[in-house]
């Protein structure tokens, strides 16, 4: 649909204060592009050091707008960090702390992202943007939780946690509310749905969340992109990496829709994993990397956390630039928001911070003092240069399996990241009143928390996927 004078004029009088960058421009409000991957490790692009994989459709992107070093999600792993993204809070303020599949709290509580929260779908909707989500949802599969009653003119995908890739194992990819048979391979028809969207909606401002399965187990690859890395011994690799150039060409074809639709400078695109990698026994191991952290999906630990994170928009962003300030995923709501020309209202209690002036360098401190996790019994605060952690004690012991129903937590343990990013010098008895500092400061944290939904007991009761 083509937008109406009005409204264009309405959007070229706002003014993102302080930002230099982010106010509808006299073409209308940009589009927003969010690339969400599946279980990527943080070792495993070209832009992140990555050898044997090579990723030049994410690394282009990555070379034309701001990479971030210090990237991180709010869950570490995969339903919890989606329900932050969306509503740019930190999730268990509403009580999504877990996974579904854990035991549900007095009354039978349905696994969703909880009807009473507002999403970036909804905000930008009511912005006038046309908004789509192609690929994964994992935020409830009940009526009352579909995708299109959170804010999503449309959809295409699938509503749980985990899918084939290939045609004939399963039958639940859905168009709307409306199950479908799928026959292409789904990386690829992600990557269809997410051009056509973008075709279709050439003429207005959209939103478009592209959220791949990738590269989540099962381990399903096609042939040809598994030929392409006959030179990678270990099978789980190979096609870890057949999955992962599958991710690439999707990204490719979405860059190039933008590019031959003239909709490059006119486009925020924001890409980074929903967890690291699933490397520890126990977890859906898929042959990733997260070096040179320590940790998994599903642990506190920077190998559970710290996540690849690009955001490009040309012309408005600097090209090639390398942040190393923390930033969370709970920033892109804030962002996006400031680039579409919506002012954050103060009941809305938003986590996130738009980086858009930080990034231009018209603000030049961090945007976070501090970040906070908390996941059951495991639990993290950063502040600066120092962690305070508590994680899955598994990882304290090689070989050994962990067992969400009955893992327990390390005490807390400090680092210096700045000295020590594999987390392997715990620093607290050199350093109490550090210690004890950021334990009062998550603890006054959590107290604001609210009683988990679903899934309570910590690790006990998280869901493997």
């Amino acid at each position: 649909m083509r937008r109406d004078l009005s409204a264009v004029m309405l959007a070229a009088m706002v003014i993102v204060a302080s930002s230099g960058v982010g106010s509808a421009s006299e073409a209308g409000k940009p589009n927003i592009v969010l690339l969400v991957a599946d279980d990527l490790g943080h070792a495993d692009l070209g832009f992140q050091g990555a050898r044997d994989i090579p990723t030049p459709h994410l690394d282009a992107l990555a070379a034309s707008g701001v990479k971030f070093t210090n990237g991180y999600v709010s869950g570490p792993y995969c339903s919890p960090t989606r329900a932050g993204l969306l509503t740019g809070r930190y999730q268990q303020r509403f009580g999504h702390e877990f996974n579904g599949g854990g035991p549900g709290a007095a009354g039978g509580v349905p696994f969703g992202l909880p009807t009473s929260q507002t999403t970036i779908a909804d905000r930008l909707k009511a912005a006038g943007y046309v908004t789509g989500l192609v690929g994964k949802w994992h935020l409830g599969g009940a009526p009352q939780f579909h995708p299109q009653k959170r804010g999503f003119d449309e959809f295409f995908g699938f509503l749980g946690g985990a899918h084939t890739y290939f045609a004939g194992k399963s039958t639940d990819i859905y168009r709307g509310t409306k199950l479908i048979e799928e026959p292409t391979y789904l990386t690829d028809a992600f990557a269809r749905e997410a051009v056509s969207f973008i075709d279709r909606h050439k003429e207005a401002p959209f939103f478009l969340e592209l959220a791949f399965n990738a590269v989540h187990t099962p381990m399903d690859a096609t042939s040809e992109r598994v030929a392409r890395f006959a030179s990678i011994a270990d099978p789980t690799r190979r096609t870890y990496a057949a999955m992962l150039s599958a991710l690439d060409d999707a990204v490719g074809a979405v860059l190039d829709k933008l590019r031959a639709s003239g909709l490059e400078e006119n486009t925020l695109i924001v890409f980074f994993s929903d967890n690291g990698g699933p490397t520890m026994l126990g977890t859906t191991i898929n042959g990733s990397s997260n070096a040179p952290f320590r940790g998994s999906k599903r642990t506190t630990l920077e190998g559970g956390i710290h996540v690849p994170f690009v955001a490009s928009w040309k012309g408005k962003l600097p090209a090639g630039k390398v942040y190393d300030q923390p930033v969370i995923q709970l920033d892109v709501l804030p962002t996006a928001l400031a680039a579409a020309g919506v002012p954050p209202q103060p009941d809305w209690n938003l986590d996130g911070v738009n980086l858009l002036p930080y990034l231009t360098g018209a603000e030049t401190k961090a945007p976070h003092d501090t970040l906070f996790w908390r996941l059951g019994d495991q639990a993290a605060i950063r502040r600066g240069d120092w962690k305070l952690v508590r994680y899955d004690a598994t990882l304290d012991t090689p070989g050994a399996t962990s067992n969400p129903r009955t893992a327990h937590a390390t005490p807390f343990r400090l680092y210096n990241l700045a000295e020590d990013q594999g987390e392997t010098r715990d620093r607290s008895a050199d350093y109490p009143d550090k210690a004890k500092e950021l334990l009062a400061s998550w603890e006054d944290w959590s107290r604001q928390l609210a009683t988990p939904l679903w899934g309570q007991g910590g690790p006990a009761a998280q869901a493997k996927n």
